[in-house]
């Protein structure tokens, strides 16, 4: 249980970045547009692309040696000083919701929810790369544990993302709570970041 707990809080800590993706969903959600369908593909797309990760990595764990996975994971403490950094400079910016946007058809939600998710380099640096990376060594029955927290980790935020936007609008559009959930991602990746460089350490040694 412990590690589909890990799975949700990466997940939900990987997903509570506010990009495209999240902005695009809350937009439907003030809108009223769609957003069942929106949500959904979000929740279904993350899903398979956590597992495909988790799965493709446990695939190539059977040929990868010593020497390629001390690489892997300085890929990976390199995307997390990446991510890090990435999630400080956005304390700094401006958030723009666009909210008063006209309303699209249910085939143009269709495609600018497939285009947010499967055209977003994110998407699969988060649940491929990085979700992947962090769990190849685990075991078999934890992995599933892992990608089961993190899937469900996505499919709550997205819905509660997207049926509560208009409820807390106010908050949403408010930078000062970004800022704080930005905070908590900076601490638990670096956390993280922290756990990676253990592993880095004790295969030099």
């Amino acid at each position: 249980m412990s590690f589909f707990i890990l799975g949700f809080l990466t997940g939900l800590s990987l997903i509570l970045a506010l990009g495209a993706q999240n902005i695009f969903v809350i937009e439907q959600g003030l809108k009223k547009n769609y957003i069942f369908i929106v949500c959904l593909i979000c929740s279904i797309s993350d899903l398979i692309l956590i597992f495909l990760g988790i799965f493709l990595f446990d695939y190539l764990e059977n040929y990868l040696s010593g020497t390629a996975e001390f690489i892997l994971n300085i890929l990976l403490v390199i995307f997390l000083i990446y991510f890090i950094f990435e999630k400080i400079k956005s304390n700094y910016q401006n958030i723009n919701f666009n909210e008063q946007q006209t309303i699209l058809s249910f085939k143009s939600v269709i495609i600018k929810t497939f285009g947010f998710t499967y055209l977003n380099p994110h998407v699969y640096s988060d649940t491929v790369f990085f979700l992947g990376n962090f769990s190849k060594n685990f075991e078999i029955f934890n992995k599933y544990y892992f990608g089961l927290g993190a899937a469900i980790s996505s499919l709550i935020f997205f819905f509660l993302l997207g049926y509560l936007s208009k409820f807390f609008s106010n908050y949403l559009k408010g930078e000062k709570i970004w800022k704080y959930i930005n905070n908590f991602i900076i601490i638990f990746m670096s956390c993280l970041c922290i756990y990676i460089f253990r592993d880095l350490y004790n295969f030099i040694v």
